[in-house]
């Protein structure tokens, strides 16, 4: 297991993997915020499905919890499971970037996510599914192999959405992004690159969605009155990197 690490500077207390490079961040003063961009446009599937009783998302890869505290506090309708293989991690989560511990709407396994996605008995249980698997090398995600895409498409209802955390400029892009689309039929949305070189990859499971970009923009805007998210360049965001979908979303 790596080592865990934390540095601050400006307000801001970020969680390292024994390296100077950063493997999530908080506001001290804030640290129900997500401060990271790409953290926020992994909660992009909210555009899409409407938080309800019995909704559960699973979340691979723990970082400094800003997903996990984010749902905890303003999706009160949705159980959070979050599979996390490094205990160090998780104890970091708790200790230093104030997660909550573990209730009834909250679920930490620590357990390997290719181990979680294969297991038949969490087939077809997730609404929603964060992936963001990095370690100290940062060289391209963790798992991105065919196989686990397609776990991670099982694991998913119907109709379902997953958000992953790739490079943009490493050779491990292209990589991903070919692996998600089989695993998913090119049924794929790619957000424009971050300052940090992220890029958030959206992926659906289910029915054909085709709706006008206004009522997104529309469902984008009740987002950030109701969380905060800064959702304003989300969807033109999506309009501009994404082909064919000028005129509404097809996907």
């Amino acid at each position: 297991m790596e080592p865990v690490t934390f540095s601050e500077s400006g307000g801001i207390r970020y969680l390292h993997f024994g390296t100077d490079l950063i493997q999530g961040a908080m506001r001290i003063r804030d640290p129900d915020e997500i401060y990271l961009e790409y953290n926020q446009q992994m909660m992009a599937w909210l555009l899409f499905l409407e938080t309800k009783p019995g909704m559960r998302v699973a979340q691979l890869g723990l970082g400094t919890g800003a997903l996990t505290k984010f749902q905890h506090r303003h999706c009160a309708a949705v159980k959070t499971t979050v599979v996390e293989l490094n205990p160090a991690v998780i104890v970091s989560a708790r200790s230093m970037f104030f997660t909550p511990d573990d209730d009834r709407r909250l679920e930490t396994l620590q357990t390997d996510a290719k181990a979680f996605v294969k297991s038949s008995r969490n087939w077809n249980q997730f609404d929603a599914v964060q992936v963001d698997l990095y370690d100290a090398i940062c060289d391209g995600p963790a798992a991105s192999s065919l196989d686990f895409y397609k776990g991670c498409c099982d694991i998913l209802k119907s109709p379902g959405v997953m958000t992953v955390n790739l490079f943009s400029r490493h050779k491990s892009f292209d990589t991903n992004l070919r692996n998600i689309c089989e695993a998913f039929d090119d049924r794929v949305l790619l957000f424009p690159e971050s300052h940090d070189c992220n890029v958030v990859a959206m992926a659906f499971k289910g029915p054909p969605l085709v709706v006008e970009w206004k009522d997104v923009a529309k469902r984008a805007k009740l987002i950030m009155e109701k969380t905060g998210l800064p959702t304003s360049t989300w969807v033109s965001g999506l309009r501009r990197a994404n082909a064919r979908q000028d005129t509404k979303l097809n996907i």
